[in-house]
């Protein structure tokens, strides 16, 4: 099976879960596309496609929407997993709640959303991204969770296999 994994990242975090992603799917046989969503040109031999964002201020990156909307059709009538990585240690429905991201997904089937915590590095940061940070009560430290990354990954993998 052909699977493209893509994914928006800022500062490197959400790009080092899909790279953990693809690499798993490649483990279990698959064939596996890792682009970001804004190279993505066509989904023409596409079985699948996993999507995922880093999240800020209840939003997917720009990259990641604008994939989804280009490829709206497409992806309906293929299997699409979502996932989103965000800061840890927010309070649930704060502004950096990763599992608030708007109505991203509203448009596109998808068979499961995952959220994962991610890294939060000031030193990466400018003034204003730690300002919000700070406010979201956001706590320094990587708390990318690779065990849950990997059995959200083999999850993906017995679903395709039962497809």
């Amino acid at each position: 099976m052909k699977i493209l994994v893509t994914a928006s990242s800022k500062h490197g975090a959400t790009d080092a879960i899909a790279d953990a992603i693809a690499q798993r799917l490649r483990g279990a046989g698959h064939e596996v596309v890792r682009e970001a969503p804004q190279d993505v040109t066509s989904l023409d031999g596409i079985d699948a496609v996993i999507c995922g964002s880093a999240v800020y201020m209840t939003q997917w990156m720009e990259p990641a929407t604008s994939f989804l909307r280009r490829f709206e059709t497409t992806l309906s009538r293929i299997p699409v997993w979502a996932f989103s990585v965000g800061l840890s240690g927010v309070p649930k429905h704060s502004p950096q709640d990763p599992s608030r991201i708007g109505p991203v997904l509203l448009k596109v089937r998808v068979v499961h959303h995952q959220v994962f915590p991610g890294r939060y590095d000031p030193a990466m940061l400018g003034l204003r991204e730690r300002s919000i940070a700070r406010l979201a009560g956001a706590v320094e430290g990587d708390f990318r969770d690779w065990t849950a990354v990997d059995a959200w990954t083999d999850s993906i993998i017995d679903d395709l296999a039962a497809r």
